[in-house]
C-alpha cells in the first residue's frame, strides 16, 4: 500500500549561516549532512539528494508580525491561511474564529472521507486523558484536530504494544519525568516502529514539538540528548524509507534555528520531501497554506 508519513516538527527554521546563531550549523546534523551533504542556511535553502529534496516554506503567509502555532498548524493542516483568516498570528492554541476551520476543513477529514487509514502516531501518558475527561479542551492545533475528526489518541498500552511512539521518541521521559516504568527504546528503533507503522497506512502523522520548547530556552538540561535522539531518529527514517512511501517533513514556524533568543522567527520553515511524490511536494510547497493541498493531491 502507497504510505505518506508526515513528521512535524515544532519551531524549526531555516537559520543564518552563523554557528554561534545557528544550532544547526553548529551541530552539523547527521539527517542533514549525511543525507544532503550540506545544511541549509538564509542565501543557501534548498538541497537536493537523490529523490530528497529540502526546501524553504513561507510561515509569515503575508501577515505582518511574528508566526505563531495556533494559525501555522491551522494553515498547514487545513490548507487555508490562517493568520489571514483573524487578521494576524496566533497562537499556541487555536483561535476561536478558527475553531470550525480545523472542525471541518482539515486533512484528517478529508482523507477519511476519502476512504484512507489515518493514524496519529503519538501516545500520550494517563494526565492528557484525565485532563480531556475533566471538560477541559485547551489543546494544540493536532490533538483538537483528532478529536473533531475521531481519528483515535493512543495510551501508553498502545505505546508499549507497538501502535505509537511517545512524543520524546525514546520513552525516557515517560520515565523521569511522568513516574512510569517502560522499556525504553534508541531512535533508530522508535524510526524502524514508526516506518512499520506507516506502511500499514495511508497517511501517518508524527508530532515533535520539543524542538520548539528547546527554541524557547526550556529544557536545558536534556538540549543535547534530545537534539541527538531526533538527529538519529530523522536520519534513520529519511535512510529507509521504502521507495513506495512518501515523507514530509514540515514546522510551522521558526525559533530553533536560532538560539540568540527565545522567541519565534520570520524565517522560512525547514520543509524536506523523500520517496514516491517527492518532487512534486517541493513543486507545490511554497507556503504553508499550501501543504495540506499538495499531500492530498498524492492521494
Amino acid at each position: 500500500m502507497a504510505s505518506v508519513l508526515m513528521i512535524f516538527l515544532d519551531g524549526v527554521g531555516i537559520g543564518s549561516n552563523d554557528a554561534g546563531k545557528n544550532i544547526f550549523i553548529k551541530k552539523k546534523f547527521m539527517f542533514l549532512e549525511n543525507v544532503f551533504g550540506a545544511t541549509p542556511y538564509l542565501g543557501k535553502e534548498k538541497l537536493i539528494a537523490e529523490n530528497k529534496f529540502l526546501f524553504p516554506t513561507d510561515a509569515t503567509l503575508g501577515v505582518e508580525g511574528i508566526p505563531q502555532s495556533g494559525t501555522g498548524q491551522t494553515s498547514i493542516y487545513c490548507g487555508v491561511n490562517g493568520a489571514k483568516l483573524i487578521g494576524r498570528h496566533f497562537g499556541p492554541y487555536v483561535h476561536s474564529k478558527l475553531k470550525p476551520v480545523l472542525e471541518s476543513q482539515n486533512i484528517f477529514t478529508a482523507l477519511i472521507n476519502k476512504g484512507m487509514n489515518v493514524l496519529f502516531a503519538n501516545a500520550f501518558p494517563q494526565i492528557f486523558f484525565d485532563y480531556i475527561n475533566s471538560g477541559k479542551k485547551r489543546l494544540n492545533v493536532t490533538t483538537l484536530m483528532a478529536l473533531y475528526s475521531k481519528v483515535k489518541l493512543l495510551d501508553v498500552n498502545d505505546m508499549i504494544a507497538g501502535k505509537g511512539l511517545s512524543s520524546d521518541i525514546t520513552n525516557r521521559r515517560w520515565n523521569t519525568k511522568m513516574k512510569y516504568d517502560i522499556p525504553t527504546i534508541t531512535p533508530e528503533e522508535a524510526a524502524e516502529k514508526l516506518l512499520n507503522l506507516s506502511s500499514k497506512n495511508h497517511f501517518t502523522l508524527f508530532e515533535y514539538f520539543f524542538t520548539d520548547h528547546l527554541g524557547h530556552g526550556r529544557n536545558k538540561n536534556e538540549f543535547d540528548i534530545l537534539l541527538n535522539d531526533l538527529d538519529k531518529f530523522l536520519y534513520k527514517i529519511i535512510s529507509e524509507l521504502n521507495s513506495d512511501s512518501t515523507l514530509l517533513i514540515c514546522s510551522d514556524h521558526g525559533n530553533l534555528e536560532n538560539i540568540e533568543i527565545k522567541g519565534h522567527t520570520t524565517n522560512p520553515t525547514l520543509t524536506i520531501s523523500a520517496g514516491n511524490g517527492a518532487r512534486e511536494l517541493k513543486n507545490q510547497i511554497n507556503d504553508l497554506s499550501q501543504i495540506k493541498n499538495a499531500l492530498l493531491k498524492l492521494f
